[in-house]
């Protein structure tokens, strides 16, 4: 007598049961693939939607500071959120460097990065994070030149004046160094290797005392930026002898290096801005656009130039380009010269 149903019509075999199992995977699959994309489309719409912090990795006052809050206050404007910078010194740029990297790749952290960017990873080696898998590159906000500058009591008034002098009196001439694996540092180094000179290298904690000590006499050479030595030109207190980058018109007729003979050097500063890696594809296309904007236009453009900067404003792959370049010269540069960090 039948009990009910038989085995074979309660149990599906299984390769039915796979085949079920299968589309229920394709359709959650599906499904979360749409999702994905109705987030990333609102991203797009709607970021930003609260205020960006921007890391500088350095204490208030510098050049890359004054470079971000320059930028912060313009691109708010274009991004119609907040833009608050966020002071990281510490370790040779590395604590600040660190903490966007550390940070949740959104889009509403990002970091103005400088030149030390680029030189830390051949100066140090290890570093708490990797300098190009950790972050995303928005955009090369500017360049500045450096600037071969002579205190006035130097019997030199040209870059080759000055090489011939360092070669008749080998060790007489000090150069101030605002830190060890600097640009300035590498510049010099350079400067050294191309011309075979024997100079003496004086480091100092930071531009603001090496360039006192040059001003006063105490060192007769140094490279500087243009915003932090231009007055001191002006006023006669530094003589311009070359510069590290392209003329300047605010230096006059002072040739580049490879005008006054001595091509090949190249430590120009740059300033950038990077987020941390796996930042959505709708918000860094957001903050390049926003960047470059600004830093083209006046009054930003017209007040980077006042400065001494280059305004630039490139987008994400020349950026990305230009650090992975800078990485490979510089480590060159100090394998050849031995640099070591303070």
């Amino acid at each position: 007598m039948s009990t009910g149903s038989s085995p074979r019509s309660r149990t599906r075999s299984p390769e039915r049961a796979t085949r079920a199992l299968t589309r229920r995977d394709a359709l959650v699959a599906f499904g979360a693939a749409v999702g994905a994309l109705v987030a990333r489309g609102a991203c797009a719409q709607d970021y930003p939607a609260k205020p960006i912090r921007m890391i500088v990795p350095y204490a208030a006052g510098g050049a890359t500071d004054t470079l971000a809050r320059l930028v912060a206050n313009r691109i708010d404007r274009e991004l119609q959120q907040a833009v608050i910078v966020d002071n990281r010194g510490g370790g040779a740029s590395q604590v600040g460097t660190q903490a966007i990297a550390a940070s949740m790749p959104d889009g509403y952290t990002i970091g103005m990065i400088d030149t030390a960017f680029t030189i830390n990873p051949g100066l140090f080696g290890k570093l708490p994070y990797d300098t190009v898998a950790d972050f995303a590159a928005i955009s090369l906000v500017a360049t500045t030149p450096l600037v071969l500058v002579v205190h006035p009591s130097v019997a030199a008034t040209s870059a080759q004046e000055l090489v011939a002098l360092a070669r008749r009196k080998p060790g007489s001439i000090a150069v101030a160094l605002p830190g060890l694996g600097t640009p300035v540092h590498l510049a010099l180094e350079q400067l050294r290797q191309i011309a075979g000179l024997e100079l003496i290298a004086v480091p100092y904690r930071g531009a603001g005392p090496s360039i006192a000590d040059f001003i006063a006499g105490q060192v007769q050479m140094t490279f500087a930026t243009i915003p932090s030595i231009l007055d001191h030109v002006r006023s006669g207190r530094a003589r311009a002898l070359a510069i590290v980058g392209a003329r300047a018109t605010l230096l006059g007729d002072v040739p580049t290096v490879a005008e006054a003979g001595f091509p090949g050097i190249d430590a120009t500063p740059m300033f950038g801005l990077v987020a941390p890696a796996a930042v959505p594809a709708a918000a860094l296309g957001r903050l390049s656009a926003a960047v470059a904007t600004a830093v083209q236009a006046d009054p930003l453009r017209a007040r980077l130039i006042d400065l001494g900067f280059v305004p630039v404003g490139s987008a994400p792959e020349a950026f990305r380009e230009r650090i992975q370049s800078d990485i490979t010269k510089y480590a060159r540069i100090i394998e050849a010269g031995n640099i070591k960090p303070n």
